[in-house]
């Protein structure tokens, strides 16, 4: 079983008697199902002694049961049909409607069962951005979408037995701005290592704790990467193939020195531009597969406020996924620490999966005069940013961008970040140096 962190949110929603019905959004294969029903008949086992499992996807490819229903009434009728002896009280029947997207209605019915109050619910969806994005009566008031990803670091972390405990301790001495011993830091890179081998894909994690096999979780990370592929034509026929194409394009164009995905390779029309594209490319964003990071020249705070999307970068939701791609069975590119292999697009990807897991809005500093800085976040404390800088090599001191960035008094920037596998924490004038895993305590609270 693995522990996901997102658990003790499930666990708070179900025992509080919400005015509203909480929705776990993201892309498929990362455990929203699993962890909704380990929860439900395991954790609360004792609480919800009559639990209802209904997948709406199943549902479409067989009896098609609700596929028809707009109103309570309706949709309680169907519902005795498969769990009438389960249908008890509020307080002890859970309702989990899996692949809620699949019947779209029912994100505006939900309003009206909340309403009548009869059972618990909670919903769980995927591609569920896509079908927000595309429904005009979003019952905003009465639901609470929450979005889940893949095992994050510190997760992956907890599934290899490292102990919780030590985490803390680890995460004091980040704060502290303290480094770790050798032998600590020795085992972190090792884990961390591995993790941009396996990823938080839970499939390809149980595969390696069972097996050790790099070769049988790269056969499951092949898959969902086909599935993730496929799920296109499902979901927008029209224009399956271009985005196919584009999420086709998302590992080349890591590797391009600017790590952007230049438009007109989409259909080698030139002429062409990001807005020529924006429905595929808010496809894969709002489906969860693909990672945005939007570019600003001049950063202001809140960022969201001077960002741009011409010229954007996507990332693969899971870093195993780029590894697979780049380097397939060989582990030595990544494991072995002197390989002459440039891991700066896979250091770059699962940053940007652990800062989208953390709450963390993306932006990168793009600016003709003064270079490019890897990301850009908010800072909240000081109404300001704060740069990032990514660094797989030993030329982790090499990083004349983010230095005119923070030496800008126009910014106003207090601190940037430099983050590499150097074990030592320090600080010289405003960049403060952190080993690479402390990105796991980054935290948009």
């Amino acid at each position: 079983m693995l522990k996901r962190k997102i658990s003790n949110t499930i666990i708070e929603y179900l025992n509080s008697n919400s005015n509203k019905i909480m929705i776990i959004d993201g892309a498929r294969q990362i455990g929203k199902s699993y962890i909704i029903r380990y929860i439900a008949t395991e954790v609360l086992n004792n609480v919800y002694t009559n639990y209802i499992e209904l997948n709406f996807v199943e549902d479409s490819l067989k009896d098609k049961l609700f596929a028809n229903i707009n109103n309570i009434d309706d949709f309680y009728f169907q519902l005795s049909m498969v769990a009438g002896d389960r249908m008890g009280k509020k307080e002890n029947t859970l309702v989990f409607i899996d692949e809620i997207q699949e019947y779209p209605q029912y994100l505006t019915l939900l309003k009206f069962l909340k309403q009548d109050n009869r059972f618990t619910y909670i919903c769980s969806g995927s591609l569920l951005g896509v079908t927000l994005s595309k429904t005009t009566s979003i019952p905003i008031g009465s639901i609470q979408i929450v979005h889940m990803y893949p095992l994050d670091f510190e997760e992956f972390l907890i599934a290899n037995n490292f102990g919780e405990t030590a985490i803390e301790r680890i995460k004091a001495d980040f704060i502290n701005l303290e480094s770790q011993s050798e032998t600590v830091h020795n085992k972190l890179m090792d884990l961390f290592k591995k993790y941009l081998l396996i990823g938080g894909l839970p499939d390809a994690v149980n595969s390696y704790l069972e097996s050790k096999n790099i070769v049988e979780v790269r056969k499951i990370q092949a898959d969902i990467y086909d599935l993730y592929g496929n799920d296109a034509s499902k979901y927008d026929k029209e224009n399956k193939l271009k985005i196919k194409r584009i999420y086709d394009l998302i590992p080349s164009s890591l590797c391009n020195k600017k790590k952007r995905l230049h438009v007109q390779d989409i259909e080698n029309v030139k002429g062409k531009r990001y807005s020529n594209y924006e429905d595929e490319f808010d496809y894969l964003i709002n489906s969860g597969i693909a990672i945005e990071v939007k570019a600003i020249s001049t950063p202001t705070f809140p960022l969201i406020e001077s960002s741009g999307k011409n010229l954007l970068k996507l990332y693969l939701n899971d870093v195993g996924l780029l590894s697979n791609i780049l380097y397939r069975h060989n582990i030595s590119a990544i494991m072995n620490t002197e390989s002459s292999v440039n891991l700066g697009t896979v250091y770059e990807s699962v940053i940007a999966s652990e800062l989208k897991a953390h709450g963390f809005n993306l932006f990168y500093y793009d600016n003709k005069a003064n270079g490019e800085v890897d990301y850009l976040i908010d800072d909240y404390n000081n109404l300001s940013t704060i740069p990032l800088e990514i660094k797989s090599g030993k030329d982790y001191t090499i990083h004349s961008a983010i230095n005119k960035f923070v030496s800008n008094k126009d910014y106003k920037v207090n601190k940037g970040y430099v983050l590499s596998n150097e074990r030592v924490v320090y600080q010289k004038n405003s960049i403060i140096y952190l080993p690479i895993y402390y990105i796991m305590f980054f935290q948009n609270n």
